[in-house]
């Protein structure tokens, strides 16, 4: 899918602008061109919902997303370079986290975006066939958009009226008020959108469905979630769960059957989404996708060891719990299929008797003895104390889940790796967690067993098969961080479940400072000290 970049054009956004505390706004567009005389052409309203797309990018695949969907929960610990330990580990989170204001920018002006074009459509000359598919395109990102913001903010401001200009007010709409548009949006686009696509990134009617499954498992309304997850599961629209869960994450791979929807990034990586002064002034400072660089471990500070292309540029962000490693078994190849344990000599300057290509470094959720070894061992106890926290903030098992090595250089930050919002796996897992829900755990067994068949290695699926009697909800949330760890929906999980206080309190010793109010984000402080109308518009209770 072609992206879209402002070119002379601004689009005000109201509820965003006000993230900035001064008074008054100078709009200038030289060109001349408006949006009302470029919506109104079939071709100018393609760009509107290319635009609309492009929002997505500012979650998935960046920093900011990662902070605000993986970490705080029980599956991840700050590394050494994370740059927003507020939200991995609840300690004076407050409404000036930097990536909370830039997600709460970019979905406001992604829903005024879509707002726009809804509300636009009937006059932008479009085809018959076409409208009611575009329109549709639009309200399931309405609805895609709105679901971030109200699960990470609760009841804030809700319209579907396109803003124009600087506004100086906002509202405060109840959970339930969204949750109903949510699911109007989705019912629509799943009425009028094609069963698939030739312009990849666009969404279709199962990936819609798909994604109607989770808000109705988010809503409570299992049976509505389960009969939602199976018809996509039963529709005959081709997906299927690849025989091996490594080769999901493989550069070459990355269009196969088994992606329902995902955000794109192009390959050539100027048209991604990188900011630039001329052509996108309006884009983000390290563009592209940057999950290669988040998990990464500091290994170009050991002996054999230089910085390459293969291994990635460590940022090290984040880092596995201790937690995390052991929910793995040994029959479960989604442990090798995810993280990387060795690092293999690489430098023309090597401990004596190690050649070009031996382990360099090993690192391991286990204990092993260093006697005799040449090689640098980061196991257990030496990156983790006895309670589980964090010991070595530099050094531990990777998740390689998103490395790049068609980057073009070592220290290049932007990669071209799509990013999987919603797996196939994710519809028998919507699938047993409504059954469960419903008071049916035989069927939730069944479904898991499906995901945890392909996860089985070689001769272990007998081992890896599960009864109704094991299938509980905490059995269930440990499947879903064996299956999707890092896939920007972790957080999302823990709360919808309930289980989010109870599950970081107990596995993640390094983020037990989480109270109940965590359980939504602070609105910027920018936005609340923006509003004129402060005794509606407050800041979310336990934040300043």
């Amino acid at each position: 899918m072609r992206n879209f970049i402002y070119k002379g054009l601004i689009i005000f956004a109201g509820i965003t602008a006000l993230a900035s505390c001064k008074k008054d706004l100078i709009e200038k567009n030289p060109s001349g061109i408006t949006a009302e005389s470029v919506f109104t052409t079939p071709a100018g309203f393609e760009s509107l919902v290319n635009a609309a797309y492009s929002y997505q990018r500012w979650w998935y695949g960046k920093e900011e997303g990662y902070s605000l969907s993986e970490m705080g929960t029980d599956i991840w610990a700050s590394g050494a370079g994370d740059v927003t330990t507020d939200l991995t580990n609840y300690i004076n989170l407050q409404g000036t986290n930097g990536a909370i204001t830039t997600e709460w920018q970019a979905l406001y002006a992604a829903v005024n975006l879509c707002n726009a074009g809804v509300n636009k459509i009937a006059g932008a000359g479009l085809s018959p066939t076409v409208r009611p598919v575009r329109e549709a395109e639009l309200r399931f990102l309405r609805a895609f958009y709105y679901w971030h913001i109200v699960e990470a903010w609760g009841g804030v401001h809700f319209t579907l009226q396109e803003t124009q200009g600087v506004i100086t007010t906002a509202n405060k709409t109840p959970v339930e008020t969204f949750n109903k548009q949510i699911v109007d949006d989705l019912l629509f686009a799943v009425a009028n959108l094609p069963a698939t696509t030739t312009d990849y990134g666009r969404v279709t009617k199962p990936a819609a469905q798909a994604f109607l499954a989770r808000m109705y498992l988010t809503q409570k309304k299992n049976a509505e979630a389960r009969d939602m997850a199976l018809a996509v599961i039963n529709g005959g629209y081709g997906f299927t769960l690849l025989p091996a869960y490594a080769d999901l994450w493989k550069m070459a791979n990355l269009k196969n059957r088994e992606v329902v929807y995902a955000v794109n990034y192009s390959t050539n990586l100027i048209q991604n989404d990188l900011r630039d002064d001329i052509l996108n002034p309006l884009g983000h400072s390290r563009g592209s996708n940057n999950g290669h660089l988040m998990f990464a471990m500091k290994y170009d500070d050991q002996p054999a060891m230089i910085r390459d292309i293969l291994n990635g540029r460590p940022f090290n962000r984040y880092m596995p719990t201790r937690f995390l490693l052991d929910l793995y078994s040994a029959s479960d190849s989604r442990y090798e299929g995810s993280f990387k344990t060795a690092w293999l000599a690489n430098s023309t300057i090597r401990p004596a008797g190690m050649r070009l290509g031996d382990t360099a470094i090993l690192a391991s959720k286990a204990v092993v003895p260093a006697s005799g070894k040449l090689y640098k061992i980061y196991d257990r106890n030496a990156v983790y104390n006895a309670n589980g926290t964090v010991k070595d903030q530099l050094h531990f098992v990777t998740l390689s889940k998103f490395d790049d090595p068609t980057r073009t250089s070592a220290n290049e930050a932007q990669s071209a790796r799509d990013v999987f919002v919603i797996r196939f796996a994710e519809l028998y897992l919507i699938a047993a967690e409504a059954e469960f829900n419903l008071g049916n755990p035989g069927a939730a067994a069944t479904y898991l067993n499906v995901v945890r068949t392909r996860a089985a290695k070689p001769g272990m699926v007998a081992a890896m098969q599960v009864t109704g009697a094991q299938v509980t909800l905490d059995f269930i949330l440990d499947e879903r961080a064996r299956e999707f760890a890092g896939e920007q929906i972790r957080w999302f999980d823990l709360k919808r479940s309930g289980k989010l206080l109870e599950r970081v309190k107990t596995y993640n010793p390094n983020a037990v400072a989480i109270q109940d109010f965590n359980l939504v984000r602070p609105i910027p402080r920018a936005q609340v000290d923006a509003v004129t109308n402060k005794d509606e518009f407050k800041q979310n209770p336990g934040y300043q």
